[in-house]
């Protein structure tokens, strides 16, 4: 059997697609926004990459009320947050983004930009004391929040290594007054030690930017002076505070606030002479007598006599 091919027809002939022109998409699934056919959303993508590059990783030791006050702010403009506290706050860290570590050493291999000392007045020497630098960058910047100065200021001098930066801060607004906005409350700062190099000084601004987007009156003051201003209003604040706290809610019985003053004044005293002492006789004070005599304008007098002379 022979088979005959045409030359001027193909054995096989494709399909004529003139015949089968495209199928049209529905109407509901028409192309309307070029954004919508992308893969990625490039705008997006960018201010997600920029948020990134300038996110610090800020380590808040002190995860108590004042710290999860300010995290949440840190948080909101961004920043990575990892926490650390003697308690146990994992899960009041974990509803508001952050991350607990409940070992100090563990939380400094996180590496922070920052860390935040969160910590009351009486704790700060020993958290300082037994804290694993270490483990930390050589650049790392050290910040307080304490509402004096001078005295974390002397603490992070003896303590942090000289590699370390260091700013101190006082938000003079807490939990209660700043609860629905910072706006116009003040900030006092002071960048005690920051090293030369452009990124430091860049991650410095970054932190105090958090509290100036917020409106905060950002006030720039030495630690000395910011406390010899703070001095007069602190002493009557507190004592005030101790007085009250005396006085109970009887405040009907006026009689008993001159007792609370005298009781205050007695325990205030009572503490200056242990200092005063201190200083002068070195905790000591062998063979010595201290006396103490309060002048009408309030200020004390320290006279030293010897055991010998007052007994003669």
């Amino acid at each position: 059997m022979l088979l005959h091919f045409s030359p001027t027809k193909p054995l096989f002939s494709p399909p004529n697609l003139r015949r089968n022109p495209p199928i049209s998409p529905p109407r509901s699934l028409r192309i309307r926004a070029i954004d919508a056919a992308q893969i990625f959303d490039y705008e997006t993508q960018l201010k997600s990459e920029y948020r990134k590059s300038s996110a610090l990783k800020i380590a808040v030791l002190g995860f108590g009320n004042f710290g999860q006050f300010l995290s949440k702010t840190l948080i909101r403009h961004g920043h990575d947050l990892i926490t650390h506290s003697r308690s146990d706050y994992s899960s009041a860290a974990s509803s508001i983004g952050a991350r607990f570590f409940h070992n100090p050493h563990d939380l400094c291999e996180q590496h922070p930009d920052v860390v935040l000392l969160c910590t009351s007045i009486l704790s700060t020497e020993s958290v300082l004391r037994s804290f694993p630098f270490q483990r930390l960058r050589r650049s790392t910047l050290f910040v307080d929040v304490l509402s004096v100065k001078e005295f974390p200021k002397t603490l992070f001098l003896k303590y942090l290594p000289k590699e370390f930066d260091i700013l101190c801060t006082h938000p003079m607004f807490g939990p209660e007054s700043g609860k629905h906005s910072w706006s116009g409350l003040p900030f006092v700062y002071d960048k005690v030690r920051i090293g030369d190099e452009s990124s430091r000084h860049e991650r410095c601004d970054k932190f105090l930017k958090v509290f100036e987007s917020e409106g905060c009156r950002m006030v720039e003051m030495s630690c000395e002076e910011h406390d010899k201003h703070a001095a007069g209003s602190q002493f009557v604040t507190h004592t005030m505070g101790r007085v009250l706290e005396k006085f109970g809610n009887a405040l009907e019985q006026l009689e008993r606030l001159d007792m609370a003053f005298e009781s205050i004044k007695k325990e205030l005293f009572g503490r200056l002479h242990q200092v005063y002492r201190k200083q002068m006789f070195g905790g000591g004070g062998e063979g010595k007598k201290t006396e103490q005599k309060l002048l009408n304008d309030g200020v004390v007098r320290v006279k030293e006599e010897s055991s010998s002379s007052s007994s003669s």
